[in-house]
């Protein structure tokens, strides 16, 4: 494969590209801030202040030219007590301007709201250090001091706090069977593989944050094979115990490879007597199981309530001498429960067990519906809290105590249970009778799903889990350990209200929620009540699991009262017409905690599950289907830096600035798969110096990724690849009309020589329309602008008009999702008349949502239904979204153009 030489590249295009390395543009569509801002007001995402909290980082837009890339800012509470803040630069505006920037401030404690404003940064009473030798790093955070190994199985080799070790050997446990146990083949041979660090990269080093990168494989124990590749970052705040930890692996395994488990493990001393230690597992409601290794209440002889209300509490206990001696001389004899479990293996159910030591019974504890995740194992002298974030929602994940009756106990934190059904990533039929290419196609026309041998593959695919550690000197109270459980489950964060980020002009077209007329006040209650019905489909549905959490199902079944989860391409729908990016608007607009997290969620799965990170799709992701992977259609409208970006800005997340960044060479993909493969009627081999790149979905997409990275600050070719297509399609005679260029890969660059017409209903709808309203803001390339501007006019125009301009014409479907298009073009030209033409395409509701729709959901039960649910049958995702999208631009671009009291009901 042709790869770009950087260095020659940037020789050779930077005269393209020079020009628009300076502030140009003539402002974006929405009007700006008449005083923008110079400060933010900054609250918590889900209302007051949190009870506690284990450090948190968040971002915060800035107008163009409001202040240098690299602006100290100073932070205070609403009573101007100052902050401890770290501030670095996450994007910045095309003149050098800073754009983004990202903030961390310490826990535990926590003020209601806080103002961030320029100047000198408060610095923390003990700066966090970070030591950084040969064979390990060492973090200390003045509370506690963590060893992270550079090789070796031990990720965390130990944490000390007060001069003593509180947990140590801290590693990854992954356990793989060779076969399903339903095939009659025999027992499943298990085997065990632990962590082997390849890399550790220190990140940030203070004064108020450190983020260290482990980078490694699983390797067996006994046939040291290599696989599952993993990336772990530990984030530590200065003055605090606690720690924050992301887990992402990749699924590198064959068709023989079942994951029976999947954890990270801990060793946690235990040097207090049997009766002082303490386990804790976190339940419904705020919940806590309470108990004692050795427990003293309940006995059939009572050492005495000072002694009992101790032990509840977690307390060290008085001396024995004090107890009443018909118990304290007979400790002995009461059993020691070193072995608790706590297993969740579907949403709606956890159990909990515990025996004495291996070798002896289970018995049952408790069960109840969801748990937390949460755990805690120690003493007076000091133990582990551990949690992991969205446990029930990513089942079936686990959480285990062992040995607690010993010199040590052995925490692990399954993210996959092995107490479940081991993985299974296999396709999910056999794809008879559909061999060539014709027969696939056909497919299409009765599932809607495009299958061909061997595409259906996970391999590649990843997931990110979150966890939280605390390293405490002894074991908390209830109401501490509560509020690390709500903690863990919903970490809090800090950001800036709607009003700032609009005022700020970032992220293209949008306004805040309006209901000031009849009309807006309607479209703005049917936007609530799409977002609130996809919102409690996941709940009523169970779109939960590891591999599932965070994703929607794409259209509905009426017939079964049921979503479509078995029928080929109306499955999953993986981001199918920018569920995504409808969501983000909508949290942008709004500030709804709700939405942000089923954002959050979505852009978590949507960037790892439905994206391949190896192989030979690396960079692609996979259209619509009953499995994640399992469509053939390998795609970058599905991998798309459009739909990651709002989260690395919002809240400066390394991993998913991993996920952007690994998409700048995407480009590369196009020699090693044709997307439009099934449908060309001429033979086409990808010749990397003429690659057939689609001007939509495809180059949009690029540009998403490339725009991100140029803004981050990151790699010049980035820069240079946009601005050079640009300008190429610019100069192309039909523009984005054209459909499709040539492009050179080792260039950068399409061929400007072609001239056709070709329009496609998908071109838009993948974030085009975004980055294209961005990049003209950006850039200020006039060419670039009247082609997209051409594009947006004839799109809904008529035959004639589009002939009389073009030389060809069209009449293709999803009107009203075009109608922001058009809005667009209005919005730019002072056009009335497309303004009046918008707001029509928008009501008719071609192919989306129109006139004469209940807009509202009916009660589905008894034997219709599995359980009771709320059913729209006039609903699918891909109209929700592109709806929502209309809206919400069409609104923010020509909304003084909508008649007050136009309602189509």
């Amino acid at each position: 494969m042709a790869q770009v030489n950087r260095r020659t590249f940037l020789g050779g295009v930077a005269a393209a590209g020079a020009a628009y390395g300076l502030p140009f543009g003539v402002g974006s569509a929405h009007a700006a801030a008449a005083d923008p801002p110079r400060q933010a007001a900054l609250g918590w995402l889900e209302g007051g202040a949190p009870a506690t909290h284990a450090g948190t980082t968040w971002g915060v837009p800035w107008p163009r030219g409001a202040f240098p890339r690299d602006q100290t800012f100073s932070l205070t509470t609403a009573s101007g007590e100052q902050v401890p803040v770290q501030t670095w630069t996450t994007g910045v505006w095309p003149d050098g301007s800073l754009k983004w920037s990202a903030h961390a401030i310490s826990g535990p404690t926590a003020a209601d709201g806080y103002r961030l404003e320029p100047g000198p940064a408060q610095a923390p009473a003990q700066a966090i250090k970070v030591d950084d030798k040969h064979g390990h790093v060492v973090v200390d955070t003045g509370v506690i001091e963590v060893t992270v190994r550079k090789s070796g199985a031990e990720l965390i080799e130990r944490i000390v706090r007060n001069g003593q070790p509180v947990v140590q050997r801290g590693h990854l446990v992954a356990l793989r069977q060779d076969h399903d146990e339903d095939e009659d083949t025999g027992s499943a041979r298990r085997e065990k593989f632990v962590s082997a660090v390849r890399n550790v990269i220190v990140e940030q080093s203070g004064p108020v944050r450190a983020v260290l990168r482990i980078d490694g494989v699983h390797r067996g124990v006994t046939r040291r094979r290599e696989w599952l590749p993993f990336t772990v970052r530990f984030y530590f705040f200065a003055g605090t115990d606690s720690i924050r930890m992301t887990h992402t692996f990749v699924w590198d395994g064959t068709a023989d490879d079942y994951l029976r488990g999947l954890g990270i493990r801990f060793e946690v001393p235990m040097r207090d007597e049997l009766y002082d230690r303490h386990i804790r597992f976190g339940g419904e409601e705020g919940g806590l199981l309470r108990e004692a290794v050795r427990g003293i209440t309940g006995l059939r002889r009572d050492p005495g309530a000072a002694v009992r209300a101790a032990q509840v509490a977690g307390r060290k206990l008085p001396p024995t001498s004090t107890w009443d001696t018909r118990v304290s001389s007979r400790l002995n004899l009461i059993p020691a429960w070193g072995d608790y479990s706590l297993s969740q293996l579907t949403a709606d159910g956890f159990a909990i067990r515990k025996r004495t030591k291996p070798g002896h019974t289970w018995v049952d504890v408790d069960a109840g519906r969801r748990s937390p995740g949460f755990g805690y194992v120690g003493g007076a002298s000091g133990g582990l809290a551990f949690g992991l974030r969205n446990f029930w929602q990513l089942h079936p994940t686990q959480l285990d105590v062992r040995g607690a009756a010993g010199d040590k106990a052995e925490v692990t934190v399954w993210l996959w249970s092995p107490d479940a059904r081991p993985m299974d990533l296999r396709f999910y039929h056999d794809g008879l009778g559909m061999d060539t290419f014709p027969e696939q196609l056909e497919g299409l026309q009765i599932t809607y799903e495009d299958y061909e041998p061997g595409f259906g593959t996970a391999y590649g695919v990843a997931r990110t889990s979150e966890l939280t550690l605390w390293a405490l000197g002894s074991t908390p109270d209830d109401a501490s350990l509560s509020a690390m459980s709500q903690a863990v489950q919903t970490p809090p964060l800090l950001v800036a209200p709607p009003q700032h980020l609009l005022d700020a002009g970032v992220f293209g077209d949008w306004s805040l929620v309006d209901r000031s007329t009849p009309a807006r006040a309607a479209i703005e209650d049917r936007l609530d009540f799409l977002f609130d019905y996809h919102r409690d489909q996941v709940e009523q549905r169970r779109w939960y699991g590891f591999w599932n959490y965070g994703d929607v199902m794409h259209t509905y079944d009426t017939d079964r009262h049921q979503w479509r989860y078995d029928v080929g391409g109306y499955a999953w729908d993986n981001s199918e017409l920018s569920t995504d990016l409808w969501l983000w608007y909508a949290y942008l607009r709004s500030g709804r905690a709700d939405v942000f997290r089923m954002a959050e969620a979505m852009t978590r799965h949507t960037g790892e599950v439905d994206v391949y990170h190896l192989g030979q799709w690396k960079d692609l992701g996979t259209r619509h289907n009953v499995l994640h992977w399992g469509c053939s259609a390998k795609q970058l409208r599905i991998s798309t830096a459009a739909n990651r970006r709002f989260y690395y800005f919002l809240t400066a997340d390394e991993r998913v600035g991993d996920l952007l960044r690994e998409l700048v060479d995407a480009d590369r993909t196009f020699v090693a798969l044709d997307p439009l493969r099934k449908i060309r009627t001429e033979p086409y081999t990808p010749d990397p110096k003429a690659l057939a790149v689609g001007l939509g979905t495809d180059w949009g997409a690029l540009a998403a990724a490339w725009l991100t990275e140029w803004e981050r600050g990151g790699d010049p070719v980035a820069r240079q690849k946009l601005l050079g297509t640009v300008e190429d399609i610019g100069a192309l005679k039909n523009g984005f009309i054209t459909g499709e260029a040539l492009y050179n890969l080792e260039t950068g660059r399409f061929a400007t020589d072609r001239v056709q017409v070709s329009v496609s209903h998908l071109s838009a709808v993948f974030g085009l329309a975004e980055v294209c309203s961005e990049l003209i803001d950006l850039v200020g390339q006039p060419a670039f602008e009247r082609a997209w501007l051409q594009y947006c006019r004839l799109y809904g125009a008529t035959r004639a008009e589009q002939q009389a301009e073009v030389g060809g014409s069209w009449n293709i479907g999803f009107r009203q999702m075009h109608s922001r298009l058009t809005a667009y073009a209005a919005a730019r030209t002072g056009d009335a008349a497309l303004a009046e033409r918008a707001w029509n395409e928008f009501f008719a509701g071609q192919d989306g949502y129109g006139p004469g729709l209940p807009w509202r959901s009916t009660r589905v039960e008894g034997p219709n239904a599995l359980r009771p649910v709320d059913e729209a049958a006039f609903v699918s995702t891909n109209a929700s979204a592109q709806y929502g999208l209309a809206a919400i631009q069409t609104l923010a671009l020509v909304g003084d153009k909508l008649p007050p009291q136009r309602v189509d009901r």
